[in-house]
């Protein structure tokens, strides 16, 4: 049974950082692609990073980019999220996804129908 678990999540003010963390059991992190997404009240989930198979490809949307970075720990079977200069904008709930189809992917996938697995989510909020 494949279970991805999100945790890091907070209260922070503007400017500070976090980092997300996605536990998986079930399945081994670094043989697929990953994607982090992000849900804001009354708003559609968006992809805010994503990683290919085997630490290739990432993918950040202009929102995000040079401010959020993705990586993995193969050794703990854990993708990251480190989110610095965090704004009120990135207030949202944060999940981490994978799908049967990105197992070996050597790219990334932007589309949200091609990720089974999703974790419960963990709460950004970001205010002074």
């Amino acid at each position: 049974q494949v279970q991805l678990v999100e945790s890091g999540g907070g209260l922070v003010q503007p400017g500070g950082s976090l980092r997300l963390s996605c536990a998986a059991s079930g399945l081994t992190l670094n043989d697929y692609a990953i994607g982090w997404f992000r849900q804001a009240p009354g708003k559609e989930r968006e992809v805010i990073s994503c990683i290919a198979s085997s630490d290739g490809a990432t993918y950040y949307p202009d929102s995000v980019k040079g401010r959020f970075t993705i990586s993995r720990d193969n050794a703990k079977n854990t993708v990251y999220l480190q989110m610095n200069n965090l704004k009120p904008g990135d207030t949202a709930i944060y999940y981490c996804a994978t799908g049967t189809s990105l197992y070996g992917s050597i790219w990334y996938s932007l589309r949200l129908i091609d990720y089974d697995y999703w974790g419960q989510g963990t709460q950004v909020s970001v205010s002074s």
